[in-house]
This record gives C-alpha cells, structure tokens and sequence, in this order.
C-alpha cells in the first residue's frame, strides 16, 4: 500500500526535467519565423530604387494653358486697343469712385432688405399653416420666375398704377395718404426691386440650412426643457449658418454684380456712369476695363470676408481650423532657409 502511494504520488506531481525538455510552442516557432519573413522583406525593399511617379499629360496640360495665359498677358501689354493711359485716367476719377460708392450703397440695402424679408418666408415655409406655406411657396415661385430687369423696370412705374397710397382700416376707411411719387425714388424703387429679388433666393438659402441640421438636436433640446427661441438661436442656426453661408456670400455677390442692371433706371451706378463716359469721350474698351477691374477687387474682397466669416463658423466641426492663406504664406516663407540648405547639402 506505501509503495503503491508513494508511486501515484510521484506520477502526479510536476517534474521539473520535463519541463525543461518540452518542445517549444507552436506559436513562439511562427513567430520566429515571421521575423526572419520581415527581415528578409525589409532587406529586398532596401535594395529597391525608389522612382517618383511620372504624369506628362499633366505636365503638358499646364504647359499650354501656362502658354496662352503668357499669350494673353502680351496682348494685354502690347494691343493698343486696351489704351491702358485711358484707363489709368478714369480709374480712380470723382465719377468713378462716386459711382463705386453707389453699387455699394445698393448692394448693401438690397443685401440687408433681401435676407431679412427672406428669413420671415423661410419661417413661413417652416411653419405648419398650410396657408403661409402655400402664400411663401408663391411669392418664391414668382419672384424667382421675373427677372430681375423686368422687377426694377415695375417697381419704378410703380405709381403708375398706384399714384397714391392710404393707411387705415382693410376694406374700411383710411387715416392717412401720400402720393407714391414722393415716396418712392429711383434709387427707392431699385433698393425695393433688388431686396424683393434677393429675398426669394434669400429664403430656399436659409431653409435649406435649417432643414439640413439634424432633427435629433432639436429633439434634444426640447428634451432638456429649453425654449423654442432658444433652440433656435443657440442650437439651430450656429449648426445652419455652416450650410447657409457659402450660398449666402455667392447670392451677394451676384447682387454686387446684378446692381449694373439698375442703368434702365438712369442711377448713377459703377456701369451706367461708365456708359455715360464712354457715350461722351468714344472710348469703349478702357471705360469697361474701369468697370471690370472694380468689379474684380470688390468681388474680391467680398471673397476674403467669405473665407473668414465661413472659418470663424467652422470651429464647432474642426477641433482645429486650417491654416489661412497668410499663414501658408508665412509659414512657406520660413522654410525657405531649410529647403535651401537641404538642397545644397
């Protein structure tokens, strides 16, 4: 009986020789094995020449168009036709500069009118009264269908139709009248047209960024007790004003641009007193030239507010912004010393 024990005993216990006799595992051999596979890769790698990818229709695309851009630089310098003396004459004239005063003036009221009637009919559009709906989907679809020439063209005979105007009781008497005519100007009826006209894009803008936020944020907040106002001002439109801006800058700048239709009203505006320039002196080419390059910086300078009021909007979703062009700038500017020593060396 002690023998036998003593033996179930020793075959139960752990040997500690046959553990140093064991054959390894399985997975410490392939491991093993991977890394020799990986040594080996990287050694074939090494010995690889590393060749930059070639594209020869994109370098021969931008050499053309490098071509014809040069080609049209030299004719600007070159064609007599320009009369560039001309153009430097007039570009920075009293008339001119009063003129560029003017298209500001009406972009600027026809931009503040044209998005504050726009958000009341993107509110309209929003609500849940058939009947507003239905009065702001018919002043979008009428005021985008008439152009905007034949809109400022009625506005300006507005009193025509209408030669006086009362305030009082609907269908009632009337407390008060005053003629149209003394009422509304030229340069009235054209901040009027362009305002009405803007509005009607103004509200599919503005619409579109509310109904692009999702539902759920509303849906919280309501959950979390927080007023409609609010919700609207602090959770809804801050989200929306990142769909609504880019849309936004364009419709004003096509405003700046689509002043040059209020010349049929006889308002001195950049175009008509450039028309009236070239009526007196015949020089066609440079007075459009003036106008052009007006056109040109303002757009661009309403571009750079766009860029910077689009950034400062974008903080919620880029934890951190991209660099701005200045930026770039000067951040390639100071590795300049760097690539050139790199480069010598």
């Amino acid at each position: 009986m002690t023998a036998t024990t003593d033996t179930a005993t020793a075959s139960a216990g752990p040997r500690p020789g046959r553990a140093a006799s064991a054959d390894p595992d399985p997975l410490d051999r392939r491991d093993g094995r991977d890394e020799i596979d990986g040594r080996d890769e990287l050694d074939e790698l090494e010995g690889l020449r590393t060749v930059p990818a070639r594209h020869p229709w994109r370098w021969a695309a931008g050499a053309v168009a490098l071509v014809l851009l040069i080609q049209f630089g030299h004719g600007l310098a070159t064609n007599p036709g320009w009369d560039w003396p001309t153009f430097r004459a007039y570009f920075t004239a009293d008339v001119i500069v009063t003129a560029v005063g003017r298209t500001l003036e009406l972009t600027v009221y026809g931009t503040l009118l044209g998005f504050v009637l726009g958000a009341g009919v993107a509110a309209l559009r929003l609500s849940r009264s058939a009947i507003l709906q239905t009065i702001a989907w018919a002043y979008v679809w009428v005021f985008r269908s008439i152009p905007l020439i034949v809109q400022l063209v009625f506005w300006f005979n507005l009193s025509y139709l209408y030669k006086e105007f009362g305030f009082g009781i609907p269908f009632g008497p009337t407390f008060g009248e005053f003629r149209t005519i003394d009422v509304l100007s030229a340069l009235g009826a054209a901040v009027l047209g362009l305002g009405l006209h803007q509005a009607a894009f103004a509200a599919e803008i503005i619409r579109g960024g509310i109904l692009a936020v999702d539902a759920g944020q509303r849906e919280a907040a309501a959950a979390l007790g927080i007023p409609r106002w609010r919700q609207a001002w602090r959770i809804v439109l801050p989200q929306a004003m990142r769909g609504i801006l880019p849309a936004a800058a364009n419709e004003v700048i096509s405003l700046l641009k689509g002043t040059s239709v209020v010349y049929v009203m006889a308002i001195g505006e950049l175009f008509y007193q450039a028309q009236v320039v070239y009526g007196r002196t015949g020089r066609v080419v440079p007075l459009l030239m003036v106008a052009t390059v007006w056109y040109v910086v303002l757009t661009t300078v309403l571009s750079i507010g766009q860029y910077y009021v689009e950034r400062y909007f974008a903080r919620g979703s880029e934890r951190t912004p991209p660099p701005t062009p200045w930026q770039r700038l000067r951040a390639f500017t100071r590795s300049l010393p760097t690539r050139t020593a790199g480069g010598r060396s």
